[in-house]
């Protein structure tokens, strides 16, 4: 797998910075834990997708550093095991290696679909 800098910062364009590599470690660990707990509380779980993004600051020492990371799964489930879903996420939370293992606040925006 390529990596390269960010382009601002005289890297590639379409290639993996190590930035996209952290988003992507967070999102991946999350998901994995989330099906995780979906299977232990018997959630039929239909799909779930989940949008990642990481907000960077830029420091007075002309440093940067992630600011916060906000998860947005988008999970459908079928509607009889709705009440569940709250749990699964509380779960993948806490489980989570890479949620767990990083100092900016990890913020997590649900939106939960169901059908019959």
């Amino acid at each position: 797998m390529s990596f390269s800098a960010p382009p601002a910062l005289q890297g590639r364009y379409g290639v993996m910075t190590p930035e996209d590599a952290y988003v992507a470690a967070l999102n991946t660990c999350f998901h994995m834990m989330f099906i995780w707990a979906a299977e232990r509380l018997k959630i039929e779980l239909v799909s779930y997708e989940c949008e990642a993004e990481g907000h960077v600051i830029d420091l007075l020492d002309r440093t940067s550093a992630f600011e916060r990371t906000i998860l947005r799964p988008t999970i459908k489930v079928k509607e009889k095991s709705v009440d569940r879903v709250e749990k699964a996420l509380a779960w993948a939370r806490k489980y989570s290696l890479i949620a767990n293992s990083i100092k900016p606040p990890v913020v997590v925006e649900p939106k939960i679909e169901t059908e019959p």
